[in-house]
């Protein structure tokens, strides 16, 4: 019943997805073509551009199959079905350009980036509201999964908080089983011991359960290899949840080392394609934010100048990734005389400021410049602040490490 229910969720997405895909490639042709942007060479008949349709309605459901986009995975956040979103919609992109090369269909550069950018908004679109709905009906207790969970102790307890705190990913507890025979029939969390460990088969005949998660503390996990023999022959999907999270850092994770699994305490935020992604998720934002905000940049600039002897823009060095430091831009707030006995916290009221600086800091316009240092790789859209080279070196050592860790 269950996954009959799944396939009819994913065939919901799959025929979003391509409805949405659609709908911004007829948008694409119409806003190229609707006289905004002069046409040289005539408007080509929609006809003509049949086929690269047909190949946008395939290439892209088949990427975001690949992305794992039409998958199951409930603990993923709207952030990062977001980010799939972009990063499959990019990869799908590529292959489409490739594919009409090959294939010598030709095709307008601009329409195909403007059917980018309208793709990317509308699935993405369409995806998060889908998200929303489910998430209501699952909180009203439908479309649920059901959770064994193996460990009554407190790392057992931690499971059963969560997933009650989360009831939108559409999970319920419905047994515990502990490692100690006095404990059964007690509570944990609110949900009934039903069993020992050593009864995880008997308990899963007489009770539906769609997952399986091992919450043993350190000293239990020699049983584990027993339980996973006693699972290998059934369909339930099994997790582990190992007791070490109060020593994983924020940059903690699995890994892999050889074909070995090992789970990192702490290490680089940023490897490989994920920071690859992110740099271009920075510089594509970035240059957007510049385009959209010059003009008012620009009139910033003027207004600087003009109301105040000095620069435009003001430059003060921060600290960024592994404590390289490099100058931030910020329209010029205060006079040019403002740090002559020293550098000093701004407050407000701030008589050292300029005729505009107050109007420009209250709504944040005096760090509209930093986009270019976002477009450099200074720093990044997202991540900590980078702080002043002054109040870094008076920092300790771990608050150091977690901010000049993140760009």
């Amino acid at each position: 019943m269950f996954s009959r229910l799944q396939r009819f969720y994913t065939s919901i997405k799959v025929a979003a997805d391509m409805g949405m895909l659609a709908l911004a490639f007829v948008l694409a042709y119409a806003t190229r073509f609707s006289g905004i942007v002069p046409v040289t060479e005539g408007i080509p008949p929609w006809s003509d551009s049949f086929f690269s349709l047909l190949m946008v309605l395939v290439i892209f459901p088949v990427t975001f199959h690949q992305s794992r986009l039409y998958g199951t995975n409930r603990s993923r956040t709207n952030t990062g079905e977001v980010f799939e979103v972009f990063k499959s919609t990019i990869t799908a992109a590529l292959i489409l350009v490739a594919v009409t090369y090959f294939v010598r269909e030709r095709y307008s550069r601009l329409t195909l980036v403007i059917f980018i950018v309208y793709a990317f908004a509308l699935v993405t679109c369409s995806r998060l509201v889908f998200r929303y709905v489910l998430s209501e009906i699952r909180r009203r207790g439908h479309n649920l999964k059901s959770i064994l969970v193996i460990g009554a102790g407190d790392l057992g307890q931690r499971v059963i908080e969560t997933v009650e705190h989360h009831r939108e990913l559409g999970f319920r507890v419905t047994g515990v089983l502990t490692l100690r025979h006095e404990k059964v029939g007690q509570y944990v969390g609110g949900v009934r011991v039903i069993g020992h460990v050593d009864q995880v088969n008997e308990v899963l005949d007489a009770e539906p359960v769609d997952q399986v998660i091992l919450a043993l503390p350190l000293e239990g996990h020699a049983r584990v290899k027993g339980l996973m023999d006693k699972l290998a022959l059934r369909t339930v999907d099994v997790r582990v949840v190992p007791d070490l999270y109060q020593y994983i850092t924020l940059y903690g994770g699995l890994e892999e080392f050889g074909g070995l699994p090992i789970i990192r305490l702490q290490g680089d935020p940023m490897e490989g394609w994920s920071r690859v992604a992110k740099r271009a998720f920075d510089i594509s934002f970035s240059l957007l934010a510049i385009l959209v905000t010059s003009p008012l940049m620009l009139a910033t600039a003027l207004a600087v100048r003009i109301t105040s002897r000095g620069p435009m823009l003001y430059r003060q060095e921060r600290m960024g990734m592994d404590g390289r430091t490099f100058p931030i831009l910020k329209f010029r707030t205060m006079r040019i005389d403002a740090e002559h006995s020293g550098a000093m916290m701004a407050r407000k009221d701030d008589p050292r400021r300029t005729v505009i600086g107050t109007f420009l800091r209250k709504y944040s316009l005096d760090e509209l410049p930093q986009f270019f240092n976002v477009l450099r790789g200074d720093m990044s859209l997202v991540g900590p602040r980078p702080s002043a080279r002054s109040s870094s070196r008076s920092s300790s050592g771990r608050f150091r490490a977690t901010t000049c860790g993140t760009r």
